[in-house]
C-alpha cells in the first residue's frame, strides 16, 4: 500500500490504517522516513484539529483508570477519543511492557475509542520521539479528543506541553511531601491539577491536598494565556466517576477563552516552530552517526577517553569539520 492510499484510509477514519500509519511514522528505519513525511503531508491537507490533552502524574496515581473513565464519559457524549500512551523503555533491552490496553479494557472495546501504546525508547520528555506525528494522524482520522499520557512526573515532562492544547497533572491525596517533590517546571505548565482518588477514606486527605495545591498555584506568576481562576486544582474520583464532568466543563471553558482571545492559534503556531527546530536537530544528529562522521566521532571519543584532548576541543573540531562548510 502506497502512502497516498494509506493516507486516504486514515482520512476515512479506518482504525487499522491509522495503526499502520503510526507504525510507519514511529519506524527508525531510514527508508521509512521519506514515506512517513509524504504520508503526513498528504493527511495535513485536510487541516483537521482535535483537542489535544497532555496528561501526566505520579506513579500509582491512577492515570490509566482516569483515562478510561474520562474517555468513556467523552465517548458517551458522542465524541471520538484517541489515547496515545507512552511506556518507559528498558535502558538495557530497549523493550517496553505496553500494557495500556489491558489496563483500559472497557475503553479499548469502545468503537469510538482508539488506544495506541508506544515505547519511549531513549527519548526524554515523557513522550515518544514521534508522539507529535501520531497526534497529527489521530487528528486526520477524525478524532475529537487526543489524550497523550506521558511516562510519569519528572523534570523533562514539560515536553508534552509542546504538543498539547491542555496539560493535566494528576496527583494522589495524602502524598506526604509531594508538594515539594513535584518539580516547579511541571507545575508552571499545568492547566488543571486533578487530585484523583477523592473517595472513601481518602476524601478528607484529597480535600486538604487540593487546598494545598490551590494555594501553591496562587503563588505562581500569572500566565497571559489564562483567564481568571486558572490554572486551578480540582478533586476527582476515577473509580466512582465523580468530578469528571466538572473537570471537562472547566477544560472547555479554558479552551473557549483561549480561542476567543487568539491564544489557541498562537500556541499551535509556536508548537509548529518548536517541532521544526527539533526535527532539524534530530537530522543533524542522525548525520553525525553515519559514514565518515561516525568514524571521526569514534576517533575523537577515543582521544577524549585517553585524555589526549578535552571534550570541548573535540566537539569543536567535530562541528567545524562537518557543519561549518
Amino acid at each position: 500500500m502506497d502512502t497516498t492510499e494509506l493516507g486516504d484510509r486514515v482520512l476515512a477514519g479506518e482504525r487499522r490504517a491509522l495503526a499502520r500509519a503510526i507504525t510507519l511514522v514511529e519506524s527508525q528505519h531510514p527508508d521509512h522516513r521519506q514515506q512517513a513525511t509524504d504520508l503526513l503531508d498528504h493527511v495535513a491537507r485536510k487541516e483537521r484539529q482535535a483537542l489535544r490533552i497532555g496528561l501526566s502524574g505520579t506513579p500509582g496515581v491512577g492515570k490509566s483508570t482516569f483515562i478510561e473513565s474520562f474517555g468513556m464519559m467523552l465517548t458517551g457524549q458522542g465524541l471520538r477519543v484517541a489515547v496515545l500512551a507512552v511506556d518507559p523503555s528498558s535502558t538495557r533491552s530497549g523493550g517496553s511492557i505496553l500494557g495500556d490496553k489491558t489496563r483500559m479494557d472497557r475503553l479499548s472495546r469502545d468503537p469510538n475509542a482508539f488506544i495506541r501504546p508506544s515505547p519511549s525508547q531513549t527519548h526524554l520528555g515523557g513522550v515518544a520521539r514521534r508522539s507529535r506525528e501520531a497526534v497529527a494522524l489521530c487528528e486526520a482520522a477524525g478524532f475529537d479528543v487526543v489524550l497523550i499520557e506521558t511516562v510519569g512526573v519528572g523534570q523533562s515532562e514539560t515536553v508534552v506541553a509542546e504538543m498539547s492544547d491542555l496539560f493535566l497533572l494528576l496527583l494522589a491525596p495524602a502524598g506526604g511531601d509531594e508538594l515539594q517533590g513535584v518539580k516547579r517546571g511541571i507545575m508552571e505548565i499545568a492547566d488543571l491539577i486533578l487530585i484523583n482518588k477523592a473517595d472513601g477514606d481518602l476524601k478528607p486527605a484529597a480535600t486538604r491536598t487540593c487546598s494545598d495545591y490551590a494555594g501553591a498555584l496562587r503563588l505562581l506568576r500569572k500566565r497571559p494565556q489564562d483567564p481568571k481562576r486558572f490554572p486551578k486544582a480540582m478533586m476527582v474520583s476515577a473509580i466512582e466517576e465523580n468530578g469528571l464532568d466538572k473537570a471537562w466543563q472547566e477544560m472547555q471553558t479554558l479552551i473557549r477563552w483561549r480561542k476567543d482571545n487568539g491564544f489557541w492559534q498562537m500556541r499551535r503556531a509556536a508548537q509548529a516552530e518548536y517541532w521544526f527546530q527539533q526535527d532539524v536537530r534530530q537530522g543533524v544528529l542522525a548525520q553525525l552517526e553515519q559514514g565518515e562522521a561516525r568514524r571521526q566521532m569514534a576517533r575523537l571519543g577515543e582521544l577524549v577517553a585517553n585524555g589526549a584532548v578535552t571534550p570541548s576541543a573535540a566537539a569543536r573540531e567535530m562541528l567545524e569539520h562537518h557543519l561549518q562548510r
